[in-house]
């Protein structure tokens, strides 16, 4: 917890310390759910992922507005009915599971820096912890999937049971597995461009944080938690 030009902020790393928690195992519920407690109104996030079409180059920043979920084993809500705070069914609306008003910002922040990006993206978010088949991607390609992560999903969808206004910056690592004349994905090629755009990635996010205090986000964030209370039966 700190501030960012004297903007309250909380910075979470969902995979802890050295990147020790395999996608499937971070508490995504107990994340969000501290960000909401902690007064948190915007998550602003960060995702490496592989690209599922030419346009998407590796090193380019992409503001993701859309998903397909492919995950099998991930608690996706927080009403389990195990808390008082979350008895019942959210039968949250996911037609716009990313906030368009956060994100526009985040686009702005990012044209302002000169960096290459792309401000429309649907990603598919898969189980892991391995990579994709050559078959798999190639079938995200065919649904119209532009990107593969193993994290946006639950975090999107609890961030909206929640009420907070999300946006996310998906960083592309690599082309995943799909062309022929592109050696696959592995582990050591991500981390090498993670480093390179882990410095962009900082300062788009500062740069973000001081834009979105100069803006009133009452309506915004009121509109969001109505949103997630009447989703709830």
């Amino acid at each position: 917890m700190g501030s960012l030009d004297s903007v309250p902020c909380v910075l979470l790393n969902r995979h802890g310390s050295g990147h020790r928690i395999q996608p499937s195992d971070v508490n995504y519920r107990a994340n969000v759910w501290a960000l909401a407690q902690e007064g948190c109104t915007h998550l602003l996030v960060t995702t490496a992922c592989g690209s599922l079409q030419e346009k998407y180059k590796p090193g380019d920043i992409v503001i993701l507005d859309d998903f397909i979920d492919r995950t099998t084993k991930r608690p996706l809500t927080f009403y389990d009915n195990s808390s008082p705070d979350h008895v019942g069914v959210s039968h949250v609306p996911m037609n716009q599971p990313f906030c368009p008003r956060l994100s526009e910002c985040v686009r702005c922040s990012i044209e302002g820096l000169g960096f290459p990006h792309h401000s429309s993206a649907t990603i598919v978010t898969i189980e892991g912890p391995r990579f994709s088949t050559r078959a798999e991607s190639r079938l995200w390609r065919q649904w119209g999937g532009d990107l593969v992560n193993m994290s946006t999903v639950p975090e999107v969808t609890l961030a909206k049971e929640a009420g907070l206004l999300y946006a996310s910056m998906g960083l592309v690592t690599d082309y995943d597995c799909w062309r022929e004349d592109h050696a696959a994905v592995n582990v050591d090629d991500v981390m090498v461009r993670m480093k390179e755009l882990r410095d962009k990635a900082i300062q788009i996010i500062t740069r973000t944080v001081a834009a979105l205090a100069q803006e009133d986000w009452g309506g915004s964030i009121q509109e969001a938690r109505d949103t997630a209370k009447s989703s709830c039966i």
